[in-house]
């Protein structure tokens, strides 16, 4: 009596783990992450370990604390982009469609892995670098501590930003299928376009470039709401939008053109 050969089926818990493999097993993603973890901690612990108390204007304190994920809105893009753009560029992006035919799930489950390494990444980046930086500013304008109100909501907020702008710039990775122009596209959208658009002098202008990635950011990173900025909720909404405009057109573009 023979015992019939079941075949390999895909099932989204497959693709899934698949995309989580592929994903650790690049020396790139290691690099990046503690990088991305390294240059926030330093950056906070530093800039209050030399803060003197003067010349920073009323800057909230969370954002304050948390000006080196600057680099993380670099560190985690690439690692985004990497994770689309960079199959298209060494060819394993046919292995990956062969073995996926309808494609889509392939690129919600890159989405869904990213998701989840970037936002544990920064949130735990967060909760260190901030009571190590307090431990410098006790005496000064900028002294907080986590139990302080919007404090931990900005922590949380800035790595869901994080987390969000990563995911837009995977779309962009998808769309572009190539890792310089689809950085080059998400350098222009976060750092150039709202710089170019601010000379406009129209106040609507002004009001639309709140909701712009960068500024979404540090709006949703602030233990205390700007009468002149977008609120914390508004502002991770934004980004949300944002992402997911950039996994809709991903997703036409994998639905749509020959890999």
């Amino acid at each position: 009596m023979t015992t019939a050969v079941q075949p390999y089926r895909v099932t989204p818990a497959r693709v899934l783990r698949s995309e989580w493999h592929k994903l650790w097993t690049l020396r790139s993603t290691w690099i990046n992450l503690i990088a991305t973890g390294l240059l926030t901690l330093g950056m906070g612990v530093g800039i209050s370990a030399a803060y003197d108390g003067t010349g920073e204007g009323g800057l909230d304190t969370v954002v304050f604390v948390l000006l080196g994920t600057q680099f993380a809105t670099i560190n985690l893009a690439v690692l985004g982009i990497l994770a689309t753009a960079g199959e298209y560029s060494t060819g394993q992006i046919r292995a990956t469609m062969t073995a996926v035919p309808r494609r889509l799930p392939v690129l919600w489950s890159k989405a869904a892995v990213l998701t989840a390494v970037a936002f544990a990444l920064c949130l735990c980046t967060n909760l260190l670098t901030f009571p190590l930086a307090q431990a410098f500013l006790s005496d000064t304008d900028q002294s907080a501590a986590l139990g302080d109100p919007g404090v931990l909501r900005g922590l949380a907020g800035n790595a869901a930003a994080l987390t969000l702008l990563a995911v837009m710039a995977l779309g962009l990775g998808a769309v572009a299928r190539s890792v310089p122009i689809a950085t080059g596209v998400y350098i222009g959208l976060v750092m150039i376009l709202p710089e170019v658009l601010r000379m406009l002098p129209y106040a609507v202008v002004d009001d639309a470039i709140q909701y712009f990635p960068a500024q979404a950011l540090q709006s949703a990173t602030a233990a205390q709401s700007d009468s002149g900025a977008a609120s914390p909720a508004a502002a991770l909404l934004a980004l949300a939008l944002w992402a997911t405009a950039s996994l809709t057109a991903a997703a036409a573009t994998l639905r749509h053109r020959d890999v």
